[in-house]
């Protein structure tokens, strides 16, 4: 009896698209810890927020640390670097946490969607890559498009703004940093970046705690769990699909944030940020398909 095989495209294939579902998920999951973290910080504070945040997703992520043996939370490759790492992203959320008090959620995902940006100007000084015409050509129309969402007038240039920008310059070292420490679990990076935040939120949340409602005790708790799922599915995702297939899914965070925005916050989107934030999503798009064909021709220039 003739055994039926499946084609390895064919399984590939569904790989791809399963890889597919589970960014679009992962996204859907973080733009929910967006809108989550948003509405706690009404109420309580960012220091607060943070630190129940990472002590609720820490718990989640003890099993898997535990699977990969303690000793791997210690022995960590450049140290200097790693610590750097962990300023940049504990920074990174209180900045993002901040800014989401005073702007509109689609704002704020706007600059952040800058980071790739960001990390392909800073590429030449910190990791020796060679970027030629084209994506200096990207780089610099998607920092044009930074200038037109944030609408420059004496008027735009407010604290939360700034910070935003701030903060996802932050992200953007965090995305650096990454490509430097290819060595080091996805476990140990998140552990030591949720140490960080927790410290930091220890330090900030007794000057400003309000009493929790249970209800709220419940949220702040999921909010960490939550985003750690994400970080679970996204993760997932690569590795069920290649990069050049899921990750421009990510753009997808900006609709999430414009619909949530405008159905729970009752945010109406500024013109100036849509056609900001379209032509950072270009840019954006432009340099990692780039940087895909250079790698499949062996190199990267150009």
């Amino acid at each position: 009896m003739a055994v039926e095989t499946v084609p390895a495209a064919s399984t590939a294939s569904n790989a791809a698209r399963t890889g597919v579902l589970v960014m679009l998920l992962g996204m859907l999951m973080f733009s929910l810890n967006d809108v989550m973290g948003k509405w706690l910080v009404a109420t309580y504070s960012v220091g607060q927020v943070v630190l129940i945040r990472s002590l609720a997703a820490a718990v989640l992520l003890i099993p898997f640390l535990w699977l990969g043996g303690p000793r791997r939370l210690l022995a960590l490759e450049r140290p200097g670097l790693q610590l750097a790492r962990v300023v940049a992203s504990t920074a990174e959320v209180f900045a993002f946490y901040f800014a989401v008090v005073y702007l509109p959620l689609a704002d704020v995902m706007t600059y952040w969607l800058a980071a790739p940006i960001y990390v392909a100007a800073a590429s030449p000084l910190l990791l020796k890559e060679h970027v030629g015409w084209r994506r200096w050509t990207a780089i610099a129309i998607g920092f044009v498009g930074v200038i037109i969402a944030l609408e420059p007038s004496s008027e735009a240039f407010t604290l939360p703004a700034l910070i935003s920008i701030l903060g996802s310059m932050c992200f953007a070292v965090m995305m650096v940093s990454g490509r430097s420490l290819r060595g080091t679990p996805d476990t140990t990076l998140a552990f030591w970046q949720l140490v960080g935040a927790a410290i930091a939120g220890l330090l900030w949340a007794p000057f400003d705690w309000t009493p929790l409602k249970p209800v709220d005790a419940g949220l702040l708790c999921l909010l960490g769990v939550v985003a750690m799922i994400a970080h679970v599915l996204v993760n997932r995702a690569l590795k069920l699909a290649d990069a050049a297939t899921v990750a421009p899914l990510q753009y997808t965070l900006l609709f999430w944030a414009i619909i949530f925005g405008w159905l729970i916050f009752g945010d109406t989107p500024r013109l100036s940020m849509v056609l900001g934030a379209g032509l950072i999503v270009a840019s954006g798009l432009f340099i990692f398909f780039r940087e895909q064909q250079l790698k499949r021709q062996g190199r990267l220039k150009g």
